[in-house]
């Protein structure tokens, strides 16, 4: 069991449930150290002031807000302290919402909450079955290395786990990134679907990080003096800036994402409609055919 990243209470209305955060994600990732490379002694960061160009210690070092280019306001870790956040040791529930409702960019890291005692047994798993029943998610506030944050509340696998959110003023508009109205036809539309069926799976499991193999197979092979393994071919990006036919791109795809699933790489090949001739408007009859029909009529 991991180290617990922080312990206090989730407030449920009246209900208090004692309970520690444990992270949900392992950090799988590869880190390398600064070295000097003539002889691979560390290098670390050295904090220097800017002004008197002195090295300090940590416990010279304080915090600042900049108001403007010339003007720094101290703030000292006690006055942080002593700044009034009620969610210090707390995730207070404070509404609950339909999970669909919730927008995927506000959600950020991932922590478990665990049930810390026996006594806490009973209200936890209150908690677990309310959201289970009611199909929903508790959001929550809760403070979090000195700031308060907002949460979202759901089970998973039998538990909780709390998803960090973010504030609605921090989540930028997508409106200025859209492009230009552009012209689809319904037959692209209907091929970008067969792709997207094509290419559906219920087990996401099966994606592995192929960079961090490729990079434990570099460093493994230095560290035994092996020559460094040849890169795989392909799987690299395409040439940018070509101008490409969206269909015969659509249906390629459709038919690479079947082989790859071995199902019958059969693809029709739908080409856009082709828009029929608009029909010419009927003549006029002139005045010299109008005489002429009269003329027939009255014989």
């Amino acid at each position: 069991m991991p180290r617990p990243l922080w312990s206090g209470a989730i407030s449920f209305g009246l209900v208090t449930i004692p309970t520690k955060i444990i992270s949900a994600t392992e950090d799988h990732s590869i880190h390398f150290r600064r070295v000097h490379l003539e002889d691979m002694g560390r290098v670390r960061t050295r904090k220097i002031c800017e002004l008197d160009e002195k090295e300090l210690s940590q416990e010279e070092i304080g915090k600042g807000y900049e108001v403007s280019k010339d003007e720094v306001v101290p703030v000292t870790d006690r006055e942080l302290q002593e700044m009034p956040l009620p969610t210090a040791k707390a995730i207070e529930i404070v509404a609950f919402v339909d999970a669909g409702s919730i927008d995927p960019v506000r959600i950020g890291d991932s922590y478990y909450l665990g049930a810390d005692g026996q006594v806490a047994a009973k209200p936890y798993t209150l908690l677990r079955k309310a959201l289970e029943r009611s199909d929903k998610v508790a959001i929550a506030k809760w403070a979090w290395h000195g700031r308060e944050r907002l949460g979202l509340l759901q089970v998973r696998g039998g538990a909780v786990v709390l998803h960090a959110m973010h504030w609605p003023d921090e989540v930028r508009s997508p409106e200025s990134l859209a492009p230009r109205p552009v012209e689809l036809e319904e037959s692209e539309i209907e091929q970008a679907v067969q792709l997207a069926e094509s290419m559906t799976t219920d087990d996401i499991t099966q994606f592995r990080d192929h960079y961090r193999d490729a990079l434990e197979e570099l460093i493994e092979a230095k560290s035994e003096g092996k020559e460094r393994p040849e890169p795989a071919e392909g799987g690299g990006a395409g040439e940018g800036g070509q101008v490409m036919d969206l269909m015969a791109a659509l249906n390629a795809s459709v038919t690479a994402a079947k082989e790859k699933r071995g199902e019958d790489a059969t693809v029709h090949d739908i080409r856009p409609r082709k828009k029929s001739p608009a029909k010419k408007p009927a003549a006029k009859k002139t005045t010299a055919s109008k005489k002429t029909a009269k003329k027939r009529s009255a014989s």
